[in-house]
């Protein structure tokens, strides 16, 4: 009979290191047949059994595993053997895993070694195991269980419970119940910490954070059994139940001025088997695409803990294609809506204008536009209106449209307008419009009050008529200015004397004459000539005075 023994104890333990971490199989040396053990060990959730994996040419028929403290000094004798093997898995008794029951005094880590034998009498003796029996106690948790399965909106709360059990592999069919261990339960995105009372039961609670949970539950480790075994629960999965929701809106678009905030209000509703019920304490969000295809946030809020929410809008962002959102895709326990919405934004535009009266009448207004936003565009057209009010407040009406020219037609330029108009609105406020589009607001200047007073001169008279040659001429006459409905003297000021010869159709001016503190028309000539003779409020009126008519008096000259 072929006979090899392996390696002596002290070899082996010098060798462990070696061994555990790259070993070749062990058997015979110069054999090219025989026996080959692969290892030996107790599996982890069996410390009371022995798993040895080998295999050899010829049936094996004989298998004796020794045990050895792993801190037994070197020459130390076994602490316990066991041969009684059976197969436990493998096609033939050539090669596969074979198991046998372990009774050793003490717990604690042991080193292996392994006799084999086969049927043609072949044998190793001493192999040493590369990974080592760990003969401790298993704490396991046979019965978890979760309340309810299907946890949905009313019943949001999942409550877990089991068992801890410790089984010593030194009596194996005498599992007892372990108290205060504490036991950690994983519910997929995140722990429950609980610990057992004296009768090894644990419960915990926790809410699902998501539509799918795998619940696992695992002892920890406890002064009551140290180097404890803990075994890991198979994973139960537990599914949500996703109510429909619904909510309404105030609103579907808005159309905002850039710098303001909109406001939509509503009501969020979740169906469950009560009916329709307000949703509280849940996401409102507005969502947009730009035009260049980001997504923005323009807005959002929290319902209250009535379903209620009001949800203030901004205009930062422009986003026609938009949506208004209540909660999130994945919420256990409810569903996700969506409602349509759009969103517009009118960016600022800045406008200036100055406007003045003139002796005529006519009225002069010159301005310019502009916008500072580069996502704003000018319309095609653009024009400003200009407008009046008696009072510059209320009662504004349009007195004409004026078109801007555009020249650079790009943010920050700014754009010319201009035009002369004559109007009898002589005392009124006067203000210019920007007519906005989608893209750019409307934008109005301050008003500006221009007055300018209707003048006249009554009771215009030469004396005397006929005068001599080389005589004075004296002129009589009142000015006068209107003032709301009433004419008023107008004094200090210079009304402007012209004649025209008899036979010229041409009046030449001649002088200005004065007007004393009642009005009246101050100044005479030396008569020359027959002609007439012409008073007119026309030369340098100033700011607030309009052109008279002119009056007329024929005067004979002797």
């Amino acid at each position: 009979m072929r006979r090899t023994t392996f390696l002596a104890a002290a070899t082996a333990t010098a060798l462990s290191a070696t061994l555990f971490t790259g070993l070749s199989p062990a058997r015979a040396d110069d054999a090219t047949t025989g026996p080959v053990l692969s290892g030996a060990d107790g599996w982890y959730s069996q410390p009371g059994m022995l798993f040895v994996t080998a295999h050899s040419d010829s049936p094996l028929t004989h298998i004796t595993a020794h045990f050895y403290p792993l801190d037994a000094p070197v020459g130390e004798p076994e602490v316990g053997s066991t041969e009684d093997f059976t197969q436990y898995s493998g096609p033939d008794a050539t090669s596969g895993t074979w198991r046998a029951p372990v009774h050793l005094p003490d717990l604690g880590d042991y080193r292996v070694t392994v006799d084999l034998q086969d049927s043609s009498g072949a044998t190793v003796t001493g192999a040493l195991s590369p990974y080592t029996l760990q003969y401790r106690t298993i704490v396991t948790i046979p019965d978890l269980t979760a309340t309810p399965t299907t946890p949905d909106y009313l019943h949001q709360q999942v409550s877990v419970s089991g068992t801890v059990l410790a089984e010593d592999p030194r009596h194996p069919d005498a599992p007892a119940l372990a108290a205060d261990v504490p036991v950690d339960i994983e519910t997929g995105r995140g722990r429950v910490p609980a610990t057992t009372t004296a009768d090894g039961r644990f419960t915990a609670a926790f809410v699902p954070t998501r539509t799918s949970v795998d619940l696992t539950a695992a002892p920890e480790a406890s002064s009551a059994y140290p180097g404890a075994i803990d075994v890991l629960t198979p994973k139960q999965n537990l599914h949500t139940t996703q109510a429909p929701v619904r909510f309404t809106a105030s609103t579907h678009a808005l159309n905002l001025k850039q710098g303001t905030t909109g406001t939509v209000t509503g009501r969020a509703e979740i169906q469950t088997a009560s009916g329709w019920q307000p949703l509280p304490h849940t996401g409102i969000e507005l969502l947009g695409t730009t035009p260049t295809g980001s997504d923005v946030v323009a807005g959002q809020t929290t319902t209250d803990s009535q379903g209620a929410y009001t949800l203030h809008v901004s205009s930062e962002n422009a986003a026609p294609t938009a949506q208004l959102m209540l909660g999130t895709t994945g919420m256990p326990f409810q569903q996700f809506a969506t409602e349509p919405f759009s969103l517009h934004v009118a960016y600022t535009t800045h406008i200036d204008t100055s406007a003045q009266l003139n002796d005529d009448s006519s009225l002069h207004v010159s301005g310019y536009v502009y916008y500072e936003d580069a996502r704003a565009h000018w319309p095609a057209k653009p024009t400003v209106t200009l407008q009046y009010s008696k009072d510059g407040r209320s009662g504004w009406k349009n007195a004409t449209t004026i078109p801007i020219k555009l020249r650079y037609n790009k943010p920050l330029f700014e754009e010319d307008f201009a035009r002369t108009l004559t109007t009898t609105n002589t005392n009124a406020y006067w203000r210019a419009q920007f007519n906005g589009n989608p893209d750019l607001a409307t934008s109005t200047t301050k008003p500006v009050h221009l007055v300018r007073y209707a003048t006249r001169v009554t009771g215009f008279h030469a004396s005397p008529d006929p005068v001599r040659k080389h005589q004075p001429i004296r002129f009589d006459g009142t000015l006068q200015y209107k003032n709301g409905t009433t004419w008023k003297p107008l004094s200090g000021e210079s009304p402007a004397l012209y004649f025209r010869p008899r036979g010229s159709s041409t009046y030449r001016f001649v002088a200005d004459l004065g007007t004393d503190k009642h009005g009246h028309i101050v100044g005479m000539v030396t008569a020359e000539q027959d002609g007439t003779w012409a008073v007119a409020f026309d030369r340098q009126t100033g700011s607030r005075y309009l052109k008279s008519a002119r009056v007329t008096d024929y005067v004979d000259v002797r």
